[in-house]
């Protein structure tokens, strides 16, 4: 196998593609598609947004500091692009997508009623970093839908075929490999259930 160099650029891929919606002071709500989105910490629970000043949604998340994550589904694939591609200066993205603006818990931006997990966010810091200002939040309080919870109170996201987006390409996710941890799980006779070959 052989490989050739590429420019130095953004290739950590499949990120995952999100609704994030926003509002201003004046509750103007707004949604925009980003795929520079992550974990930053554990406890406490802690993400990041990643837009460009330039974005109509940039001012919004300066002045109310708050904002919430909504997860992506094969049904809101379209939305997703749509949100990236199109500026919420010139057109009303609720009404023209059809999505519901659902009270949040602890912060006032509203959430997507359609997505099956809303987290929303309270930024702590700003870091202007060149292209995009990172928006690194605490997370206050998650919402997920019902439909994915089984009896024992598990939640199974992977039953609402969340998207993710890799290299311009939006995809469904593939077949499940196996759980955190299967790779040194033992089996009853005491031996480890999967091995890597060479």
């Amino acid at each position: 196998m052989s490989k050739i160099s590429f420019k130095a650029g953004n290739m950590l891929y499949p990120l995952p593609a999100v609704l994030v919606s926003v509002a201003d002071k004046s509750g103007n709500a707004n949604i925009i598609t980003v795929a520079w989105a992550g974990t930053v910490c554990t406890n406490p629970p802690m993400v990041s947004i990643s837009v460009r000043p330039t974005r109509y949604s940039h001012h919004m998340l300066m002045e109310t500091g708050e904002f919430v994550i909504n997860l992506t589904t094969k049904k809101l694939a379209y939305a997703t692009d749509f949100c990236g591609v199109k500026s919420g200066r010139d057109i009303d993205k609720w009404k023209e997508l059809g999505l519901t603006k659902a009270a949040a818990q602890k912060v006032s931006v509203p959430c997507i009623a359609e997505s099956p997990v809303n987290i929303e966010c309270r930024v702590e810091r700003v870091e202007s970093l060149g292209s995009h200002d990172m928006f690194i939040a605490a997370v206050e309080a998650v919402r997920v839908d019902d439909t994915y919870m089984d009896e024992r109170g598990g939640f199974h996201l992977e039953q609402a075929e969340p998207i993710v987006y890799s290299h311009g390409d939006y995809f469904s996710l593939g077949d499940r490999l196996g759980k955190f941890g299967y790779s040194v799980q033992k089996g009853l006779d005491g031996k480890q259930k999967n091995s890597y070959h060479k």
